[in-house]
């Protein structure tokens, strides 16, 4: 790779350094960012969106027997670029450390494109009772309580999650969808806003009027997470997306959406595959989410690559860490998710990934691998970052308005 000049922004300098420090070390490869200390309204914000389940929660009866003593395998599915990895051996230098400290043969599978595709997939056999193969996977607040209400996952048992109980971050341990957290756990959260290629584009995109610009017709992707786009969309037409607004603003931020696809403004709606098209250059600006671009601008060497909150605001999301209702392994399971809750082991996830962590002690052990990043307002935001980015959650959605508003969704925007 050839070393990166210092970019001029400020904002992205020291992810740029990180960068280029990769040539070096693989633990900061994916860093461009700058900032502060996680505060408390930050993560509050990303796990208050869902409603609550049932009263008492689910309820899981006939827990699968767990095979894990005799059966040294784990089966685990999260979204793409969602965990360190080392382009020169071409594995995962945590997962590989876990595997050599237990003895766990883990089966990593990229597999999650989107919340909605992954269920409709896993789904209908977890409600069969049938084995999906898998031990984990990683699901969004609103996805993780349908799951839950649905009792499609096992309870966790805090008893062997100690790391997990002395290090989840306090804002994280009480979420409507899971009070008490029994069933789940964060895995990492992050911002939606706009990614785009600055070189490309010739000038800085502030707002998402910027982003309807006539020049980026045909080169624009959004995403498939209705929460995300039509969130920043509805943020831009004034809408308080955490306040109490109804059908009448999602179906205008929708009729936007149709808009822009109808006149060929956006090029694609995707899930996280979006990032082919930025790759290729198909498209060079989108809504997306934050620690993607920067792996583009680490894994490219390009620069340019820039994540910038609409001056309307951003959404803030967290993804969550499940056991499915069929998993015969879940005491490697407990053990794989409280080894993530190491601080030193979660900063090296979050140097690669840059998205916000939600382990204590995580910011201190970042100063030893990257002192910039652990001053970075997208992994360890404050609670004046969020407030001055009018950064939001997307409001809870209760069951009915959840599948209404998917079905608007999938029938006029994702059939388009």
């Amino acid at each position: 790779m050839t070393p990166l000049r210092p970019p001029a922004d400020p904002t992205t300098a020291a992810l740029v350094r990180a960068a280029q420090a990769s040539q070096r070390s693989r633990l900061t490869r994916r860093s461009i960012l700058t900032g502060g200390l996680l505060g408390g309204a930050a993560l509050a914000a990303a796990g208050c969106a869902p409603p609550p389940p049932p009263a008492g929660g689910a309820t899981q009866v006939d827990l699968p027997t767990d095979v894990s003593a005799k059966e040294k395998t784990l089966a685990w599915s999260n979204w793409t670029a969602y965990l360190d990895y080392d382009e020169d051996t071409k594995k995962f230098p945590t997962l590989q450390a876990f595997m050599k400290k237990t003895g766990l043969e883990v089966d990593y599978q990229q597999d999650i494109e989107d919340n909605d595709t992954f269920y409709a997939k896993v789904g209908p056999q977890l409600r069969a009772e049938q084995s999906i193969e898998r031990d984990l996977f990683t699901l969004t607040d609103w996805m993780a309580n349908r799951v839950i209400r649905d009792q499609l996952c096992q309870p966790l048992s805090l008893m062997d999650l100690p790391h997990v109980v002395t290090n989840l971050r306090p804002a994280l341990k009480e979420v409507s969808f899971d009070p008490g957290r029994r069933y789940s756990v964060t895995w990492q959260s992050g911002f939606a806003g706009i990614g785009y290629n600055k070189k490309k584009v010739g000038k800085e995109l502030r707002s998402l009027d910027d982003l309807w610009a006539p020049e980026l017709k045909g080169k624009v992707v959004v995403l498939s997470e209705f929460r995300d786009t039509l969130g920043l969309v509805m943020q831009s037409q004034g809408v308080d997306i955490e306040g109490d607004w109804g059908k009448e603003q999602f179906e205008a931020s929708v009729a936007f959406i149709e808009s822009k696809i109808a006149d060929g403004h956006i090029r694609k709606v995707k899930g996280n595959s979006y990032l082919e098209d930025l790759t290729s250059g198909n498209a060079v600006a989108g809504i997306t989410w934050s620690g993607d671009i920067f792996v583009l601008a680490a894994d490219t060497g390009d620069e340019s690559w820039t994540f910038a909150i609409p001056e309307s605001g951003g959404t803030l999301w967290s993804d969550n860490l499940m056991i499915p209702s069929t998993s015969t392994h879940q005491a490697s399971a407990h053990e794989l998710i409280d080894y993530y809750y190491q601080p030193e082991v979660a900063a090296e996830v979050a140097a690669y990934v840059n998205y916000v962590c939600p382990v204590e002690g995580a910011q201190e052990a970042m100063e030893k691998i990257d002192p910039d990043l652990a001053q970075s307002d997208l992994i360890f935001p404050t609670e004046s970052y969020i407030k001055d980015k009018k950064i939001q959650g997307f409001r809870a959605l209760g069951s009915e308005e959840d599948i209404e508003y998917s079905d608007i969704w999938s029938s006029r925007v994702m059939s388009a």
